[in-house]
């Protein structure tokens, strides 16, 4: 009873005490900086007007808060919670894209996420990405893969993000005006041509027994396309 009548009165006390410190942590799992410490805290006070250190814990709601901060576009989730030194925690978790869909204007450029959402541009960062674009030079917008046909692109582009061979490799994506991909590469000058984005893991595999097998064989100028969309078969020219 004893223990429990201090743990009630180490509570009451605590939800009384008025915001100590503010502190932001923001997770940089993929070194991703998009969204800085200033930022969330301008987020969080509504760009100064509302002073929380200080505050009383009535005067606070800390799931308004939370989604304060999940209006800017590159906060995947938050969390925004008070310690028992009264202190008020936001734990940011960062959005993050695994393309960029490219246009004529660059000004134009936007982000792609893994659910197939656009992001915008960071004046903060710039990510590494693969930059993705259709060869016909017409816009490539977030909105293409969003139906069962675009997420096939989108699963593509997922795999070479998940792998960081690829993700290291793959130079540029196009989309041919029949719908069939073809990429260029960090090394070496081959043009893949890698067909519809379906069998993603085999052509892949099949991609990486050319580079064990022939460039250490023939040298890397001999061929310049490599054609990997057809079961079965690797067909360079």
């Amino acid at each position: 009873m004893l223990l429990s009548g201090l743990s009630v009165f180490a509570a009451v006390r605590q939800a009384q005490r008025p915001v100590g410190r503010v502190i932001v942590t923001i997770d940089n799992e993929f070194n991703n900086f998009f969204i800085s410490e200033q930022q969330v805290t301008s987020l969080l006070t509504r760009n100064g007007n509302q002073r929380l250190e200080g505050a009383h814990p009535q005067d606070l709601d800390l799931r308004t808060l939370e989604q304060r901060l999940k209006t800017h576009p590159f906060v995947r989730d938050a969390q925004v919670y008070r310690d028992l030194a009264g202190n008020l925690h936001a734990d940011v978790r960062q959005n993050r894209p695994i393309a960029r869909l490219t246009h004529a204007d660059a000004r134009q450029d936007e982000y792609l996420d893994a659910d197939g959402q656009a992001l915008p541009l960071s004046a903060l960062y710039s990510a590494r990405v693969v930059p993705m674009a259709k060869l016909n030079g017409q816009p490539l917008a977030a909105s293409f893969f969003q139906d069962s046909t675009g997420r096939r692109y989108l699963e593509f582009l997922r795999y070479i993000d998940e792998h960081p061979f690829w993700r290291a490799q793959v130079a540029e994506v196009f989309i041919s005006a029949n719908g069939k991909l073809i990429f260029t590469q960090q090394v070496g000058d081959q043009r893949v041509e890698f067909g519809f984005p379906e069998n993603i893991s085999e052509k892949f595999a099949k991609l990486m027994v050319f580079y064990r097998q022939i460039p250490p064989a023939l040298g890397w100028d001999t061929y310049h396309r490599v054609n990997v969309e057809f079961q079965n078969q690797i067909i360079c020219e």
